[in-house]
């Protein structure tokens, strides 16, 4: 048993993926031609894990998957962590994110099927300030990037947004900002093959928490 403390995360989660605009998964459809596949990112504002600290600290997934993923299907996926972590923030970010820890991303693991490795690795995240745009990228291995989706009735500075989306991939009660993305996977890196332009992205701000014990 994994001795898990209190722990407290939150910052900014968004994707990348194969899937038509609107994403069909965030409404807990089956995916555009019953196949996703792309690029997760998580970008840690400010948390702790006990007492140490995981502040800036990003983690990237590729992941892939046929068939509804909140009816059972389940999915494929390779994770990075922040090379920037020194030895406890690594053990830290391995059981939060592996579900060990408990709360929201143990709901999360349980979807996975097939882990195809962790690595650690560079990973530099950029998200404006009024979300105007997002990206990401492990050097020579994957970029990804998104503008806001906007359009000919759009309000000016606005943001395309859905509340309390059915399907959300950090938990229930959040806000989606919608965009239109790019990503490319050069490397094909734990056999990820995947390059598109102008599919669906999404950002979602994440707020999670553990309790500490036995978890």
């Amino acid at each position: 048993m994994v001795q898990v403390p209190e722990w407290h995360i939150r910052g900014g989660w968004f994707d990348v993926c194969s899937c038509n605009i609107p994403c069909p998964c965030e409404f807990a459809q089956p995916p555009t031609n019953n196949h996703c596949e792309g690029v997760l990112v998580w970008h840690i504002r400010e948390g702790h894990y006990g007492d140490v600290r995981l502040d800036g600290l990003n983690v990237l997934a590729l992941g892939a998957f046929d068939g509804n993923i909140w009816a059972g299907a389940k999915a494929s996926m390779a994770i990075f962590l922040d090379e920037r972590a020194d030895d406890q923030q690594r053990q830290a970010l391995q059981t939060i994110f592996g579900g060990q820890a408990g709360g929201w991303p143990a709901s999360f693991a349980a979807l996975i099927e097939e882990l195809r490795g962790v690595e650690f690795a560079q990973i530099r995240v950029e998200v404006s300030d009024d979300l105007a745009y997002w990206r990401a990228e492990i050097p020579y291995k994957v970029a990804a990037k998104a503008e806001a989706l906007s359009g000919p009735t759009t309000p000016p500075g606005q943001r395309v947004q859905l509340l309390n989306p059915p399907g959300s991939e950090v938990g229930p009660g959040q806000v989606v900002t919608w965009g239109i993305g790019d990503l490319m996977e050069p490397a094909g890196a734990f056999d990820f093959h995947t390059n598109f332009t102008g599919r669906s992205s999404k950002y979602i701000p994440f707020d999670w928490s553990g309790p500490g014990g036995e978890g």
